[in-house]
């Protein structure tokens, strides 16, 4: 799944006031959706098969049938999560060095990309596999480079 699919299918999932979601199991969605989570964009992320969340019938099921199960978070009978976009396309990437992080992080605009506004978080993918998947503060903490994926606020 491409992560332009699943930040729609994030948005629709909210928008539809949904409770749950389901994602395919692999390691981006896994890595974005725990972003997400230490964010508090969503409640709790759980193992599972089609069937539901069942993090001990997620060893059994074969590999095509593994889910990642999201609880959506709403205040007020609003979504917390607003908007999820796209920072890198597949016909434009956006590839930033800690320097060009710091400066979305901080206020300011880095080439195309906006800066982040309060309570946004940007998704930045490394090339370190220990910290593939992080959030735009981290990866600038960590002083790692890496491709500017999404947003969401």
């Amino acid at each position: 799944m491409l992560p332009h699919d699943l930040c729609s299918k994030i948005q629709n999932a909210f928008r539809a006031r949904h409770q749950k979601l389901s994602l395919n199991h692999n390691t981006q969605n896994l890595g974005i959706l725990s972003i997400l989570l230490r964010a508090g964009f969503i409640s709790s992320i759980t193992r599972g098969t089609i069937a539901g969340p069942d993090p001990q019938g997620f060893g059994v099921v074969k590999e095509s049938e593994r889910r990642i199960w999201a609880d959506l978070k709403y205040r007020d009978d609003q979504p917390v999560l607003s908007n999820m976009e796209l920072i890198s396309r597949p016909s434009r990437r956006v590839y930033m060095t800690p320097s060009e992080i710091r400066l979305i992080c901080s206020g300011r605009r880095s080439g195309q990309v906006k800066p982040l506004g309060m309570g946004e978080v940007a998704v930045v993918k490394t090339e370190d596999k220990e910290h593939e998947w992080l959030e735009a503060r981290e990866a600038l903490q960590m002083k790692l480079a890496g491709e500017v994926v999404c947003r969401a606020r």
